[in-house]
């Protein structure tokens, strides 16, 4: 029986691995309705006032008690320097249902800009899922093909590509991403799934590698060659396919490790331009309104971010579970 059939078949015995599969397929989608503009399109439209809390903890309050929570507090005369935006955010929720055509309450709150806390999200979900896919095919489709010619090829091919990763595998990984991205500055989604893909590549090189130095000494290659079949027929179309397993379970994981890079650099201002948003440039917002004890923002991307990064690290383990031959 097919291998690849058998492999489906122990998959849709794990029913975690389906659920997890269900989620990964439902943030993919929503990431494509967002880039069609079915979704969130008005992401950037001031519809409520600054900081409009969500409608599910929305307490009303009097003028008398906006303007006392409002009132400049003076401790042993200090003047808190937060007093100013504490006072325009008390004084919005004592107003009307809208202040000016903005409400002043969405189902899960508004930024510091009035700006929809849920199509903020869903539009971090898009630039976070297409940088973490984009960049994971261009690492993964590198370290195939350079691990691929290394390991079929030996020589003095074999000693290039060695070391070509021993110099990206001399500095630590973060901290080489982290310098490139200072190097090029916020120059967008492109340039960041490049920076990461092309620095990500190595640990998928050392893998197929090996694997590549395994097959190529194997009977069925052995025959090709025999045969007259080329170089180029017995690397994509005799061992490539009995590596596939290999690539593919990369593939996922570096999907997971590169959605949390890119956070850890949009958070750090190296990532997305300033007009883009992501997950990442949500949480860089944080600090400054959990000061003002603003959670709604970021917690929901934290758990946009949380549920999107465990679903897809089930999903692998599920994967790499159903391509195990050892498990059949």
């Amino acid at each position: 029986m097919n291998p690849w059939l058998l492999a489906w078949r122990r998959f849709l015995r794990d029913r975690v691995g389906v659920v997890s599969a269900g989620v990964v397929v439902a943030f993919i989608a929503l990431a494509a309705a967002s880039a069609a503009g079915l979704v969130a399109r008005h992401w950037s439209e001031q519809v409520g006032v600054s900081y409009a809390p969500p409608g599910f903890v929305q307490r009303e309050i009097s003028p008398e008690q906006a303007i006392a929570r409002a009132a400049p507090r003076q401790d042993y005369g200090i003047v808190y320097p937060l007093a100013t935006d504490t006072t325009e955010i008390y004084t919005s929720m004592a107003q009307p249902e809208k202040v000016g055509g903005k409400v002043k309450a969405l189902v899960f709150g508004a930024d510091k800009w009035g700006r929809d806390v849920i199509q903020k999200v869903i539009k971090g979900t898009e630039t976070s899922i297409v940088v973490g896919l984009a960049a994971a095919a261009l690492a993964t489709f590198l370290g195939t093909l350079f691990g691929a010619l290394a390991g079929y090829r030996g020589g003095w091919v074999d000693d290039f590509f060695n070391w070509l990763y021993s110099v990206f595998t001399a500095i630590p990984y973060l901290l080489l991403v982290l310098a490139i991205a200072a190097v090029l500055g916020q120059k967008g989604i492109v340039t960041v799934i490049l920076i990461l893909g092309l620095t990500g590549w190595t640990g998928i090189f050392r893998l197929i590698r090996a694997e590549y130095l395994k097959h190529r000494v194997r009977e069925y290659v052995l025959a090709a060659d025999a045969l007259g079949a080329s170089d180029a027929r017995r690397i994509f179309a005799h061992i490539l396919p009995n590596v596939g397993h290999v690539v593919l379970v990369q593939l996922s994981l570096h999907v997971v490790l590169f959605i949390k890079s890119e956070v850890i650099l949009s958070f750090l201002g190296f990532g997305v331009g300033v007009d883009t948003v992501s997950w990442g440039s949500i949480l860089s917002e944080a600090p400054s309104e959990l000061i003002l004890g603003m959670w709604w923002q970021i917690a929901a991307a934290t758990a946009a971010m949380a549920l999107a990064v465990t679903a897809f690290s089930l999903f692998t383990d599920a994967v790499r579970d159903a391509l195990d031959p050892r498990l059949a």
